[in-house]
Formats: C-alpha cells, sequence, structure tokens
C-alpha cells in the first residue's frame, strides 16, 4: 500500500462513501466520539473522510479534521458548512504519517478505521502519539484480523484485493501490542469489541509523562 494509491482509492470512494459505510460504522462511530468526548477539549479526527462523524460531537469541544483524500475532504467541508458547525477549526488534507500539526497540539487523537488503511501502520500511531498532550488520549476504531480459522485464511486470501480498495482486511493485534511496547509514554487504557459480530474494536492509549 502506497499513500497515493490509498488516497486515489479514497477518491473514488467520496461520492458513495456515506451510503456504502454510514450504517456499517455507525456503531463504532458513536463510541469513539463518547470516549473523546470523556476527555473533551480539543480533538484531531484523523481520516475525518465525509465528516460524517462532525455533526455528532458536542459543540463544547473543538474540532480540526484531517484526511489523504481532497474529494473526501470537500464532502466534510460542505457538511460543516451546511450545518453551521462552528466548532470545527479546520479541515484539511494531510498524510496520517506526517502531519505538520506541533508536539502536544490536541487532547484527543480520534482514528476511526484509519490504522489499518495507512501504508505504515506504526508510523501513524507515533504520530497520534506525538501531536497529544499528556495525559490526552488516542481513540482508535479498528479492524482486528483472526488469528487462527477460517476467518483467519480468508483475511489473508483477501487482502491483494482489499488493499487496492484502501484498506487491510489482514491486521493482527500483536501489531498494536508491539507498538506500544516500544513505545515510551504509551499505556492501553481500553480494547473492546464491537458489536455485533466483534470483527472491529474500540481501542484507546492514553499518553502518559
Amino acid at each position: 500500500m502506497q499513500t497515493a494509491s490509498v488516497a486515489a482509492a479514497y477518491d473514488k470512494w467520496a461520492p458513495i462513501y456515506d451510503l456504502v459505510f454510514g450504517n456499517v460504522f455507525a456503531t463504532g462511530r458513536a463510541l469513539s466520539i463518547a470516549a473523546a468526548e470523556q476527555v473533551g477539549g480539543r480533538i484531531l479526527e484523523v481520516g475525518v473522510g465525509t465528516g460524517i462523524s462532525l455533526p455528532r460531537y458536542s459543540k463544547d469541544v473543538r474540532l480540526v479534521g484531517v484526511d489523504i483524500s481532497d474529494s473526501m475532504l470537500d464532502k466534510a467541508r460542505e457538511r460543516t458548512r451546511r450545518l453551521n458547525l462552528e466548532n470545527v477549526e479546520q479541515i484539511r488534507v494531510m498524510d496520517a504519517e506526517a502531519m505538520d500539526f506541533a508536539t502536544g497540539e490536541f487532547d484527543v487523537v480520534v482514528a476511526q478505521y484509519v490504522v489499518t488503511a495507512v501504508p505504515n501502520p506504526e508510523k501513524a500511531l507515533d504520530e497520534f502519539l506525538r501531536v497529544l498532550r499528556p495525559g490526552g488520549e488516542i481513540v482508535i476504531t479498528t479492524r482486528i484480523s483472526a488469528d487462527k480459522g477460517i476467518r483467519d485464511r480468508i483475511e489473508k486470501m483477501l487482502m491483494p484485493v482489499t488493499s487496492k480498495l484502501g484498506w487491510r482486511t489482514e491486521f493482527p493485534w500483536e501489531r498494536y501490542e508491539a507498538w506500544a511496547a516500544r513505545t515510551p509514554g504509551v499505556q492501553l487504557v481500553e480494547r473492546r469489541a464491537l458489536p455485533p459480530l466483534g470483527h472491529f474494536s474500540l481501542v484507546r492509549y492514553q499518553k502518559v509523562a
């Protein structure tokens, strides 16, 4: 997976993304927003896409949204204008693996179904942690692949196809564990399987001093 190919894939998804994925990811979206608002403050949503989450945040938080696909962000900008979302500070094209925000700029980083869609997930996780203030949280909704059985075999078989569409089907929990183990200042707060089938999970990390 390359950054340019992921951007191109999501440019193609932009016209139909909400229709195809709006309901599919609704539960994870609601739970990640609720977790982010427990911390509050200034929230960065990485992979904001069409901005489908933006109206669901409380007006008390400040929001910045970034995505690699400008076509997706056109939808987010239009939604922000149409709904007069005054707490949205910025919507910008940006690579999750190389963000130009200052260190410690945000209270929460939300990444919904993003980690398995970037070329170098651990590099993106490093960036999430860098732009987060001490005590802040990374809130992730993510696909966790099976480690055995028929689902594991199917996920591996589908990888060549799904990577062209912009995401991975095969992404084991061990990669998150390895990243946290080698990264100073990060602590797992929660890992929760999401309904209905537990194929996706809510994962929260805190940045500790």
